[in-house]
């Protein structure tokens, strides 16, 4: 069709249907609700500030997120938040409720992923790691059996009162290599962990507690996230052993055409590894860029869960199993904790 032939077309069609595309093509806002702190600031550092200034799309941000959050968002009918952030478990049970949509990756077009980061339902955007880490000047563990073995590593535990973050750490602790730990042998993990339940001064429910806990040394040995304790001389570490996992963004059931066309132009800022750099100047973790390391300082490559040397030390959350077996997990790691 010539340009002319079709500018008459154009003009033939009915108003409303200009008017809303015009408008589509003005969408220049969307909300996303992410889990705030440093990883929040990371991503305004890292994505939103690069998405505006090639775009002009703002990125406005809530925190904190939770399943509960966004179940009462979709249920409640709103358009207004676009994106979600979820962990990997998570991810699984908002796509068995309907809560999340596909994400077009055509549309994004991104740069190379590590491909357990492109998801069908979610953007895997920051690797974090849960690791062992001990107070500065105590005897140092290589390996969980260590880890837990207060005769020989004394002094007091702090441990995540979370099943998925502490019950993997507990059957390594048996002898179980990384590569062997899914299905999870739960009867055994558990059995380990009520061995050494008399050696743990504090079950922690949010993340400063470890690193805080170990500078007051009420507390010599912790398990807890990396991003609290690298680069922190109090602190020695480990991620042998450690569990990398992957924090997604979602795109919310029911989001409009536009808004969804402005997600993927986030997210393929999100694949760039040079942005994936400028977030990980914020805070110690990663993005799913296999060519991220270059872009690294050097100095410092030993802090991030993906470098080369930690990722493949790590065994990877099994979402798909905890999503599985989760709910059955959770009751009996509820009747664990009444007999502490």
């Amino acid at each position: 069709m010539k340009r002319r032939t079709f500018v008459a077309a154009a003009a033939s069609l009915p108003a409303v249907n200009i008017l809303s595309g015009t408008a589509r093509a003005q969408s220049k806002e969307i909300r996303m609700i992410e889990s705030g702190g440093a990883s929040g600031e990371s991503i305004e550092k890292g994505y939103i500030e690069p998405l505006f200034k090639k775009t002009g799309i703002k990125v406005v941000r809530e925190s904190p997120s939770s399943l509960g959050k966004l179940r009462a968002l979709v249920e409640s009918g709103q358009t207004t938040t676009t994106l979600f952030e979820l962990g990997s478990g998570i991810v699984q049970q908002a796509k068995k409720l309907g809560l999340i949509e596909k994400i077009d990756w055509a549309a994004v077009d991104p740069a190379p992923m590590f491909p357990e980061a492109k998801a069908e339902y979610g953007f895997g955007y920051q690797y974090f790691s849960t690791i062992m880490a001990w107070r500065k000047g105590v005897k140092e563990p290589k390996t969980f059996a260590e880890f837990f073995d207060s005769k020989a590593f004394p002094g007091k535990r702090c441990l995540p009162d979370f099943p998925h973050y502490c019950l993997p750490f507990a059957l390594q602790a048996t002898g179980v290599p990384i590569d062997k730990l899914f299905p999870l042998d739960v009867d055994l993990a558990f059995k380990k962990l009520n061995e050494v339940k008399k050696d743990v001064a504090v079950w922690w429910k949010a993340g400063a507690q470890p690193p805080q806990l170990m500078k007051d040394n009420e507390v010599q040995y912790s398990i807890c996230w990396s991003g609290r304790v690298v680069g922190d001389p109090a602190f020695g570490l480990n991620f042998a052993g450690g569990k990398a996992d992957l924090s997604f963004i979602a795109i919310v059931k029911g989001s409009s055409p536009e808004n969804k066309a402005a997600a993927h132009k986030l997210f393929h800022e999100m694949s760039l590894p040079e942005n994936q750099a400028k977030a990980a100047e914020v805070i110690s973790y990663t993005g799913p860029s296999p060519n991220l390391d270059p872009l690294l300082p050097k100095d410092k490559l030993w802090q991030f869960p993906t470098s080369k040397q930690n990722k493949a030390v790590q065994y990877f959350e099994n979402a798909e199993w905890w999503a599985d077996n989760g709910e059955a997990v959770n009751k009996k790691w509820e009747a664990f904790k009444l007999n502490l």
